[in-house]
């Protein structure tokens, strides 16, 4: 895709605003290429700004188009994009504005961490501790851009570019880029710690880079398939420190925004799960759902609560249980333990107060068969519900071989999505379409 987008900032405070204005249309108070990417100020304030770009325009995306298509969510709207995108199937089509936006924002995301990564290391006045962090977030939020284009599309870009079409590679080499990525990150705090200064100017206290870089690389590999390096990744996650994405009425909740205010989009009703794969005892449906329960096209829907409640609550980087749902898959997948597996699984499903962020299932022990086949199926259970809205959903339909299109679409109803017309009229390298 050829992307051409500008940078502005009001230095003062360090606020990024992303436009996509041609270049003639000049603005005397915003800041010249060679400002933002040459000086100390602008590469702070471009630093911050490729965290709130991913928490807001980013996260609007990842939690919106794949939720309604892992059935999480149900479009309510009579927009064609919505009801295209409720649909599903062959009925989504490549013209989509969903598919385009999300396409369009994961492209935007890479080419701002990409300018931090070519132009930082020559900037003077960066200590190496301010440094080290800059780069770590860049390479973080560019491996997650690419991530989560990897598991929409069945191809994609290594790399973005404003003078020619860019190359398409399988999803694989994808994710092989994304830990390439991660681990240039972990890399780079390994060899000068993040200062005081890079919380203070740019991470703030809520957000943390080292654990982050784990946990992200953990989520990484058990989606690529490496279940070893997914569970040694894990390990070094501390599961009592948090990380997360915060925000103010100026810069809002995109959940909240999404399912409470514009309201095109409700939450499907016990996590959009059929029956028999929830419980309705657990305590992480009045976590995310409040009522009043109505009934659109036969759908049961709710009111969204949980990390949606306000527009200025916090929504996690990761959970802490997702790491130890992480450990007990890729402990199954290499053979490993049962009775470690098992033990991990209780511990997300026995929690019933002390999560740091309060989803807390409080449910008895597993009771049902230990057997390899059924703790897997409890760990796509406990995930569908821990992770809800995350985004993860529909990827982990595929990793756990769960019902597909056209035959089904209880789970999900999409198999990969169309490539957004846009980018096929500009870039003859675009693949063919999935069928489905």
């Amino acid at each position: 895709m050829k992307t051409n987008f500008i940078y502005k900032y009001l230095f003062p405070s360090l606020v990024l605003i992303v436009s996509s204005c041609e270049l003639d249309q000049t603005n005397p108070n915003s800041a010249t290429d060679k400002q933002v990417l040459n000086t100390r100020e602008g590469i702070i304030a471009l630093s911050i700004g490729i965290r709130q770009n991913y928490s807001t325009n980013g996260l609007s995306n990842v939690m919106l188009a794949p939720t309604v298509t892992a059935r999480e969510t149900k479009g309510v709207a009579t927009f064609t994009n919505t009801l295209e995108l409720e649909a599903g199937g062959t009925a989504l089509p490549s013209a989509n504005g969903n598919i385009l936006g999300y396409w369009s924002s994961m492209q935007r995301q890479m080419q701002m961490s990409e300018n931090l990564v070519a132009n930082a290391p020559s900037v003077a006045g960066l200590e190496p501790g301010l440094l080290s962090g800059i780069m770590a977030q860049a390479y973080l939020f560019k491996a997650m851009a690419l991530t989560n284009l990897a598991t929409t599309f069945e191809q994609a870009n290594l790399n973005s570019s404003t003078t020619a079409a860019v190359v398409f590679v399988p999803r694989a080499q994808v994710f092989a880029e994304a830990l390439r990525l991660i681990g240039l990150g972990i890399t780079s705090i390994s060899a000068n710690a993040p200062s005081a200064s890079f919380t203070t100017l740019v991470a703030g206290p809520d957000f943390d880079i080292r654990n982050t870089l784990y946990a992200v690389q953990a989520r990484i590999n058990l989606i690529a398939g490496n279940y070893a390096q997914a569970l040694s990744s894990a390990n070094m996650v501390d599961l009592t420190k948090k990380s997360s994405f915060t925000y103010t009425t100026l810069s809002p909740n995109p959940l909240n925004t999404i399912y409470n205010v514009t309201r095109s989009y409700s939450p499907r009703e016990n996590f959009g799960l059929p029956a028999g794969l929830f419980d309705a005892s657990d305590k992480r449906l009045t976590f995310y759902f409040t009522t009043p329960r109505s009934v659109i096209n036969s759908d049961p829907v709710v009111t969204l609560a949980g990390f949606a409640a306000a527009q200025t609550t916090t929504i996690p980087v990761y959970l802490p249980d997702e790491i130890k749902l992480i450990k007990a898959e890729a402990t199954l997948r290499t053979d490993g333990s049962l009775a470690t597996a098992l033990g991990l699984i209780n511990e997300v499903r026995t929690q019933a107060a002390g999560d740091l962020f309060g989803v807390n299932a409080g449910l008895p022990n597993y009771s049902g068969p230990v057997t390899k086949e059924d703790l897997l199926l409890e760990v796509y259970r406990q995930r569908c519900a821990e992770l809800y809205l995350s985004g993860l959903k529909w990827e982990d339909t595929r990793r756990f071989n769960r019902p597909a299109p056209p035959a089904n679409n209880s789970e999900r109803n999409r198999v990969f999505y169309p490539y957004p017309d846009q980018e096929r009229i500009n870039n003859p390298n675009t693949p063919a379409d999935p069928a489905i």
